[in-house]
C-alpha cells in the first residue's frame, strides 16, 4: 500500500475563502450526470481500474450486531480481496484493500487480525452517525480509538454549526477533535444529505479542512442521501481550491450507497477528470464499502473467464 501523504497541517480559520461562495447546483448536477458518459475503460483498462479500486476501499462493518467473527472475517477478505485462482490470473498476489472500518470496540479485534500485513485500521468515532453526544465524550472516544490500535479515524460534524452558518464553531469543534487523534489520519464525515444545499457542503468541506482533516468524506452512510456524484463534484472542487490556496493535498472519500463496480468506475472517473491521477491513490483516495467489493470480483472473474458468475460465490466483505 501507498504510504500516507503528509499530515495536514490545515490552516488558520479563513472565512474570506468560502462565505461568499455559491454553487450552482443544476450546473453541478449536469457535470455529474455526464461523467460516466464521457469516458470509456474497456477489457484490460477496465480491469486494471477496478483492482486500483480494491485498494482504495475502506472495508466496512458498522452494524448494531457486529461480533469479534465478524470483524475476523471482515480482516479475513480484506487481506485476500481477490479469490486466489482469480488473483493469480491477473497478476495481482498480494493485493490489499485500503483499510478496514470498525466501531471503536471492535478495534482490538481488527488491530490482532491484521497485525503484520501493513493494512490500518480505521475507526468512527464522536458518537458515529449522529454526532450528537457531549464533545468531551466525543474527544475520549478518539483517543481510546487512537489507544486501541487504530490508525485511522472517521468522525463526524456537528450538522447545526453547518445549517445555522456557525463556521467558526464548527472550525473549532473539528480543530479539537484533529489534536485528539494524534498520529492517526483524520477523515471529517461531512454528513452531506443533512447540510441541504450544496453550497453548504462547498462550505463545510472547506472548514473542515481548514481544521486539519486529512481526508474529507460525504457520509456516514445512516443518511437518507447519501454519496451522489454532484455533491461528490462539489467536495472535490474544493479539495482543489484548497490546494491552490495552501498547497495541501486533502483526501477525498465517498461513502454510503456505493454498491457496484459501475459505482467504483464513476467516482474514479470523477478524482480523474476533476484532480488528475494522483488522487486517485489510497493515501488520497477511500471508498467507504462493503458489498462493492463483491461486484468487483465478479465483474473480475468475468474478464478471466468470459463469464458472470453468480452473486452469491463471492465471498461478500
Amino acid at each position: 500500500m501507498t504510504d500516507h501523504f503528509p499530515r495536514m497541517t490545515g490552516t488558520a480559520f479563513t472565512p474570506d475563502w468560502f462565505e461568499a461562495a455559491v454553487v450552482n447546483t443544476p450546473a453541478a448536477e449536469r457535470r455529474a450526470a455526464s461523467l460516466g458518459t464521457r469516458r470509456t475503460v474497456k477489457k484490460d483498462w477496465q480491469a486494471a481500474w477496478l483492482a486500483r479500486a480494491i485498494t482504495c476501499i475502506d472495508l466496512t462493518t458498522l452494524a448494531g450486531d457486529d461480533t469479534a467473527g465478524r470483524v475476523q472475517r471482515l480482516c479475513a477478505k480484506a487481506k485476500a480481496p481477490l479469490r486466489a485462482d482469480l488473483a493469480a490470473a491477473l497478476g495481482l498476489e498480494g493485493l490489499t484493500v485500503g483499510a478496514v472500518c470498525v466501531y471503536p470496540t471492535m478495534v482490538p479485534h481488527a488491530v490482532k487480525a491484521l497485525e503484520g500485513t501493513g493494512i490500518p485500521v480505521a475507526s468512527v468515532a464522536t458518537g458515529f452517525p449522529a454526532g450528537l453526544t457531549p464533545l468531551p465524550l466525543r474527544l475520549a472516544e478518539i483517543r481510546y480509538a487512537v489507544d486501541q490500535g487504530a490508525r485511522e479515524i472517521d468522525i463526524v460534524i456537528t450538522r447545526e454549526h453547518a445549517l445555522t452558518g456557525n463556521w467558526a464553531a464548527l472550525y473549532d469543534e473539528i480543530r479539537q477533535m484533529r489534536e485528539a487523534c494524534g498520529d492517526a489520519h483524520m477523515k471529517a464525515i461531512l454528513a452531506t444529505g443533512d447540510l441541504r444545499t450544496l453550497t453548504n457542503v462547498y462550505k463545510a468541506s472547506m472548514v473542515a479542512m481548514q481544521a486539519g482533516s486529512d481526508f474529507i468524506k460525504t457520509s456516514t452512510g445512516k443518511e437518507e442521501v447519501n454519496a451522489t456524484l454532484p455533491v461528490s463534484l462539489t467536495m472535490v472542487r474544493a479539495l482543489r481550491d484548497f490546494r491552490d490556496l495552501t498547497g495541501q493535498w486533502v483526501g477525498f472519500k465517498p461513502a454510503g450507497g456505493l454498491k457496484t463496480a459501475k459505482d467504483a468506475m464513476n467516482w474514479q472517473i470523477l478524482m480523474k477528470e476533476e484532480l488528475g491521477t494522483r488522487w486517485l491513490m489510497p493515501d488520497l483516495f477511500r471508498i467507504g464499502a462493503s458489498s462493492m467489493l463483491g461486484d468487483i470480483e465478479r465483474q473480475l472473474e468475468h474478464h478471466v473467464t468470459g463469464r458472470y458468475s453468480a452473486a452469491h460465490r463471492h465471498a461478500l466483505a
